[in-house]
């Protein structure tokens, strides 16, 4: 297949087009490499394929919609482009959410009506439920964000629905549950974490320690996000998650286990905008996409640590 990735050298991105490549399939890449964090570490994320004859990388940005003659035929289109966290989505940066999170979306499904692909995958989040009353949510469960960020991924989706309805674009929504692994965003709590354990810093824990998370390995995610590609009916909203539905307090005794390293914590107040808890209701992936996670909590974390441990390494 023809693929188009979004947000190509992001955290998830990169293990997908790594993935679709291992595949046999060709990739375009888009990225604006913004400042949301280190551009240096997004372009070490496209490290190992970058030189793939199967690879190009179109360096642009979605809002200004100047790349799209440049892309060529497109069969599957992942749509993972977005400006990611909770907690920095309040106050004036704000608008650079509506930016790229809106915005770059209602763009991309424009250009996509000349585009015409097979199938388009729209990356979304499990920050749309916020505080879900019950727990798992289902994809029929309530969607009442309670952050900013939230309500933009929410926004992306409505979008979708939207040009699905009225020009038939093919479009499945999947809803990622906090997605970890090697790559994953500096700013993201397995990565600050690890880090702080191989700097020897204390850890910041917000909140008590009791909020509960369905976390997913990236290679659990990245499988499920092509077999939606394959199978996935357009229209259709996934939840996507690894089933390993555990608190953070607990995630951190596992880290301690894994790493053989004891964890100094230092706790802060809970930050606006973190869901409570997180817990999905996955039947509807499974028996519609065939999606099982593989990836154990325990094997996840031991290789998020082993990729940190080799990347500090090599920098020295």
């Amino acid at each position: 297949m023809n693929c188009l990735v979004t947000g190509a050298a992001g955290f998830i991105g990169s293990h997908l087009c790594e993935e679709l490549l291992n595949n046999g399939h060709r990739v375009v890449g888009i990225d604006a490499f913004t400042d949301n964090y280190d551009p240096a570490i997004k372009r070490h994320n496209l490290a190992g394929f970058a030189s793939h004859p199967g690879f190009r990388l179109l360096e642009s940005d979605l809002t200004f919609a100047d790349c799209w003659q440049s892309v060529g035929a497109v069969d599957w289109l992942f749509h993972l482009a977005a400006r990611p966290g909770v907690r920095t989505s309040w106050g004036d940066d704000f608008s650079v959410y509506c930016e790229h999170n809106i915005l770059a979306t209602q763009r991309l499904l424009e250009a996509c009506l000349e585009l015409q692909p097979q199938k388009i995958i729209f990356a979304s989040s499990s920050s749309v439920y916020g505080n879900a009353r019950r727990l798992p949510v289902k994809e029929t469960s309530p969607v009442r964000p309670i952050s900013p960020y939230g309500a933009t991924k929410l926004a992306g989706e409505h979008l979708c629905r939207i040009y699905w309805t009225n020009h038939h674009l093919p479009i499945c929504m999947l809803r990622y549950f906090t997605v970890y692994g090697p790559r994953q965003r500096p700013d993201m709590a397995f990565s600050r974490w690890i880090k702080a354990l191989l700097d020897d810093e204390p850890i910041r824990l917000f909140g008590d320690g009791r909020q509960m998370r369905d976390f997913t390995f990236v290679s659990d995610a990245v499988r499920a996000t092509i077999l939606a590609a394959e199978r996935g009916a357009p229209g259709d909203i996934y939840n996507i998650a690894g089933g390993a539905h555990v608190s953070v307090g607990d995630v951190l005794s596992l880290l301690a286990e894994t790493t053989g390293r004891t964890p100094q914590v230092h706790r802060e107040a809970r930050q606006k905008g973190d869901a409570r808890n997180t817990w999905a209701d996955t039947s509807s992936a499974r028996q519609a996409l065939g999606f099982v996670p593989q990836v154990t909590l325990k094997e996840g974390l031991k290789a998020q640590f082993e990729a940190a441990v080799f990347h500090s390494s090599s920098k020295r």
